[in-house]
């Protein structure tokens, strides 16, 4: 690479660095730049997941709204390619998770696939086809009982899907899919609601999955709740713009949303330890390992992850503890040049999340650092496919392609737009 590595020193260390040691580098630098961040380190390299004539032809289809236009060019072109991977990724309006292993069919219905798919249609003006791609989802993968036909659905995903029809509704209206899909989005709703009622009796909250890996962990996690909160309020508010009669009353769901809601900050607040410089926070009520790091457990890596960037996305938190939240991350061995850190590895494919997060909070600074580390070293050098999983630099794919993490740099960029 030319021009060197600026941490050329630090390779052995840095899996042992509790803070970002390039976001300790640059903190008195100003705003992050993408130039110089992509100066840092060698490029991810790797085989692309798709014939990169198919993913050309596909850009030069696409006709966003607004035009894709962030001011710099491989932003430009991280967004356009994560749009053009969403019909060579699905077949059809069917969904596949990614290439490889991830196109096994007993993947398709994870529902971060989809849920990735219309934020970023949907962001870019691309209306009719988040629509299409939503509509048949919901018509294929939810049963009859509301439950989602996969075999590791978490709560969260539950609300994140009830939070998609109504971004997609505000952002595009209606037309084409709300009179199929209002029912089993009801449904959806509905055996949520069903289990809220259960949890009453015992503390409120509701236990379950927490994500697909890990889905014999049941627990009373806090992203779950708040996630299903949040999705229960959305709905309620989407009906009440549409007119629609839910099988659960408006009022009613808009109480009981809010009332899970208290219940999940509350529990928060009393497992939260009080010393703000205690850098564990505990991803559920029951009680669990302290680590000594937020990568050195199986449960504090999926913490960092997935479980504390859902609950920041919630809205749940207050600022003050959203803010030190995002500084256990940052400060507990939670992230490299902005990616998330998975045991010994990077991971991000759920990283919008804590994207949306950071940009709720103001904190435009590590919004960018994320999203430009997640484009120079998440991404393949030349072909910019985003693999789930990659190394240190200099990187190389650990798991295949998934689509979910190609689209990153979709959902966020649209927020500088």
């Amino acid at each position: 690479m030319s021009g060197g590595c600026a941490f050329e020193s630090m390779p052995n260390d840095w899996k042992k660095v509790l803070e970002d040691p390039v976001r300790v580098t640059l903190k008195d630098s100003g705003p992050p730049d993408l130039d110089k961040i992509l100066r840092l380190f060698p490029r991810l390299t790797g085989e692309p997941a798709f014939d990169l004539e198919v993913i050309a032809r596909n850009s030069q289809r696409l006709r966003t709204t607004p035009e894709v236009d962030t001011g710099h060019p491989l932003l430009d072109r991280s967004v356009k390619t994560g749009l053009a991977c969403i019909d060579t990724t699905f077949q059809g309006d069917h969904p596949k998770y990614g290439v490889d292993a991830y196109a096994k069919g007993e993947h398709d219905s994870f529902p971060p696939t989809i849920i990735a798919a219309v934020d970023a249609l949907s962001a870019w003006g691309l209306h009719a086809r988040a629509a299409q791609l939503f509509r048949y989802w919901l018509l294929n993968f939810v049963r009859e009982d509301g439950t989602i036909n996969y075999y590791g659905a978490s709560i969260s995903e539950y609300g994140q899907l009830l939070h998609t029809a109504a971004l997609l509704e505000e952002r595009g209206g209606i037309e084409d899919w709300w009179r199929e899909a209002c029912p089993p989005l009801n449904r959806l709703a509905e055996h949520l609601l069903s289990l809220r009622a259960q949890a009453e009796k015992d503390g409120g909250l509701i236990p379950g999955s927490p994500e697909a890996d890990e889905s014999d962990q049941v627990a009373k996690y806090f992203h779950n709740n708040a996630c299903a909160a949040k999705g229960l309020r959305r709905w309620a508010d989407l009906c009440e713009r549409r007119g629609a009669t839910p099988s659960t009353s408006i009022h009613a769901t808009r109480s009981r949303a809010a009332a899970l809601a208290k219940d999940t900050l509350d529990a928060i607040q009393t497992v939260w330890p009080q010393d703000p410089g205690d850098m564990w926070l505990p991803p559920q009520v029951e009680p669990t390992e302290r680590p000594h790091a937020i990568t050195a457990t199986r449960l504090a890596s999926y913490t960092n992850y997935r479980y504390w960037p859902e609950l920041l996305s919630s809205g749940l938190l207050p600022p003050d503890m959203a803010n030190r939240l995002v500084e256990a991350r940052l400060h507990f061995g939670g992230q490299f040049c902005g990616m998330t850190r998975f045991r010994d590895w990077l991971d991000d494919w759920p990283l919008a999340e804590y994207l949306h997060g950071l940009w709720s909070l103001g904190r435009r600074n590590d919004f960018l650092l994320s999203l430009y580390g997640h484009i120079a070293y998440h991404q393949a050098e030349g072909h910019l496919t985003a693999y789930e999983q990659v190394t240190f630099p200099p990187g190389e794919a650990v798991a295949p392609y998934c689509l979910p993490c190609q689209l990153v740099a979709a959902r966020a960029a649209r927020l500088l737009a």
